[in-house]
């Protein structure tokens, strides 16, 4: 078979998980918007319109035999695409045909299937969120007490330990997951509101009837999962929604770049390792190699969904009066893409945090390079109490410390700050070695581990414990 000279979308061909590329692929999308117009019809026959079952039964019948050429070769005349499809689903059901799509605009279709595949798509990503956290929360369990160096402005700081290192990438996920929890709950229907949100077309359906109206807008939401509506709208539900969905995917995508540039960092530290795999090559060129490239696709994925944001803003921003047409194209793009791209990333993370490698020894072999700078304040208070001059003795300290740190940088020799202070009489008195144990200086972070494990991670391993299911598989 020749192979294909078009264009391939990485998202669908490399990256994203097979049930994300088909939650927005067209079989799922136009089977949609068949069910809308049998959710649509079925509810107005129930409140009295001259709907028969003959034409309700058709229209169900073909539901899911969407015959998408036919609604191909009726978009090149149409040059519309649902009218394509009202004509492609009236082909299928000639009992039915005049009654699709009744007193409905193309909104009623497009923006109705659109908040249906949002949701779906929120909850996917939900499931994804819940398992990177879970896979986190695993790891800083083990690692709860291991110590290690941490870093401020990327410079040697206190100890903390690699568990409660751990537990800042998933709280940044936990963040994540509790909006995307909100922008579930504000979720709506478009329902029935009609070309320009008045529903008059639907009014003039049910002559004058006011009360039928607002039944039918209800009954078609709760056919299609949505407890209510949105409260007013023009032709199309609030283009900020679609903001804010971005905003929750580029949230998601900030957190994930920012844990997996830790990682980057601390594999070329030789301290924490991304998995890789036994006939895996890291270079082309250097066959030593052991890069970090499953983090690197996390921040490449995460930084394009980053960049869409501004995209549904200003989508949001230009809608005129009731709705402007340049919203859908950029919406065809963006929508589905930046779902592509988180789910991408989330897969992932979830692969890399599942199995990271750890080094205990060159963790501790750093450290033990740096604590006895971060020893000094209790060598201080140590020789205070033995009867030392405070200023004095921080002094002294501060001359071997700027001594020693010029040998390690300037020389590159050994730290040998303890041998300076043990040299030094007005130490004496201090057990130099005693103060070098690293447990001394992680504070609370294997019990702040421990909390956060059984406050944030245990509740939603226990909302998403049915829905945990099997781990999409990494691709390329």
């Amino acid at each position: 078979m020749a192979e294909s000279i078009d264009y391939q979308n990485p998202l669908i061909a490399r990256y994203a998980s097979r049930e994300m590329a088909q939650l927005w692929g067209d079989p799922r999308r136009f089977s949609t918007w068949r069910k809308l117009w049998v959710v649509l019809a079925q509810s107005q026959r129930e409140l009295g319109l001259p709907i028969t079952q003959e034409q309700m039964d058709q229209l169900q019948a073909f539901q899911e035999r969407v015959n998408l050429e036919v609604a191909a070769s009726y978009e090149a005349r149409l040059r519309h695409d649902v009218m394509a499809h009202v004509h492609a689903y009236g082909d299928q059901c000639p009992a039915a045909r005049g009654i699709i799509h009744l007193g409905a605009t193309s909104c009623f279709i497009t923006d109705n299937a659109d908040l249906i595949l949002l949701r779906e798509a929120l909850e996917l990503i939900g499931t994804r969120l819940a398992r990177v956290i879970d896979a986190l929360g695993r790891f800083a369990a083990i690692h709860r007490d291991l110590p290690c160096l941490a870093y401020t402005h990327l410079q040697p700081a206190q100890p903390t330990t690699v568990g409660k290192r751990a537990t800042l990438w998933a709280y940044d996920l936990c963040l994540d997951l509790e909006e995307l929890e909100h922008r579930l709950g504000q979720l709506r229907a478009r329902s029935i509101k009609g070309t320009t949100g008045t529903q008059a077309s639907f009014l003039e359906l049910f002559q004058g009837d006011h009360e039928k109206v607002r039944r039918l807008e209800q009954r078609v939401a709760e056919q299609i999962g949505f407890a209510s509506s949105y409260a007013v709208t023009g032709q199309t539900y609030p283009r900020k929604v679609d903001s804010q969905i971005v905003d929750l995917l580029s949230g998601i995508g900030q957190s994930l770049h920012k844990s997996a540039t830790d990682l980057r960092l601390l594999a070329s530290r030789k301290e924490v390792e991304e998995p890789f795999e036994a006939e895996q090559i890291g270079s082309s060129a250097m066959a030593y190699k052991r890069n970090p490239m499953r983090s690197e696709r996390i921040c490449a994925l995460a930084r394009f969904v980053i960049a869409l944001q501004g995209s549904t803003a200003a989508t949001a921003a230009t809608q005129w009066m009731e709705r402007t047409l340049d919203d859908s194209a950029n919406r065809r793009l963006v929508l589905p893409q930046a779902f592509l791209a988180i789910d991408a990333a989330l897969v992932l993370a979830e692969n890399v945090m599942s199995a990271l490698v750890v080094y205990p020894k060159t963790i501790a072999k750093h450290l033990a390079e740096e604590l006895p700078f971060m020893a000094t304040e209790n060598i201080l208070m140590r020789a205070v109490a033995a009867g030392g001059d405070r200023q004095e003795l921080h002094e002294r300290i501060r001359q071997h410390s700027q001594a020693a740190a010029f040998q390690v940088k300037s020389e590159g020799k050994a730290n040998d700050l303890l041998e300076r202070l043990a040299g030094d009489p007005a130490f004496a008195t201090v057990d130099l070695q005693g103060v070098l144990t690293p447990a001394a200086y992680i504070g609370r972070a294997p019990q702040q581990v421990d909390e956060f494990l059984a406050d944030s991670v245990q509740p939603i391993r226990t909302r998403y414990a049915d829905r945990r299911g099997v781990s999409a598989e990494v691709r390329v």
